[in-house]
């Protein structure tokens, strides 16, 4: 099984993560997206839009990292990541689906935007993170984990949340989601997603 990949991306992280948690082996091919590996023609057979991650395994090449994670999920019958009850499945589906929207265009973006240029980030990027943050901490003070239950939800926002400062997101008066976050770095097996010197994380 391969997983092409960026060490920088959290899309990247989440099934290397998740891989990691369910102690499944995977070899990691770093595609140099600086130099537009991604967008040669060789890997747009793999993934038409030009994205990483992707994943190979045997005959089966998937794009968008939470198709990956599903497919992994139900490969190897993992009930406990992603449940087969409607509720259960329609709750992760709902945080996949956050994952992105509302994450992808707020918390990873601000971070994005803050390792490849000193620009200010736009307001309505920084307005979309926090308020996700606000929705996030009201629901870790009610439970552990997004869902109730630890699941691919999870996963799928640990590292654009984890690296937030990253991009100027201050997580300070975030208590329920840092402590979610340890959480999740206290798992076995957890793989830590890399610190890059920039926005708040540089103070």
């Amino acid at each position: 099984m391969l997983l092409y990949c960026h060490p920088l991306s959290g899309h990247s992280h989440r099934v290397r993560l998740f891989l990691s948690l369910i102690n499944q082996p995977v070899e990691l091919v770093e595609v140099d997206i600086r130099r537009g590996e991604q967008k040669t023609n060789e890997f747009l057979k793999m993934n038409s839009l030009g994205q990483i991650p992707v994943l190979r395994d045997g005959d089966v090449v998937l794009g968008d990292s939470n198709a990956i994670l599903i497919y992994l999920a139900r490969k190897y019958r993992r009930e406990d990541w992603l449940p087969e009850d409607p509720i259960g499945a329609a709750q992760v589906q709902r945080w996949l689906s956050i994952a992105a929207g509302e994450l992808a265009y707020g918390m990873a973006a601000a971070r994005r935007m803050r390792l490849s240029s000193a620009k200010p980030i736009p307001e309505d990027v920084t307005s979309r993170a926090y308020a996700l943050l606000n929705i996030l901490d009201n629901e870790l003070e009610m439970r552990d984990w997004l869902t109730g239950r630890l699941t691919l939800a999870d996963i799928a926002l640990y590292a654009y949340v984890a690296r937030a400062p990253e991009g100027g997101i201050d997580l300070t008066d975030y208590p329920y989601v840092q402590a979610w976050l340890c959480r999740i770095e206290s798992l076995p097996h957890f793989v830590p997603f890399v610190k890059t010197p920039a926005g708040l994380a540089a103070a």
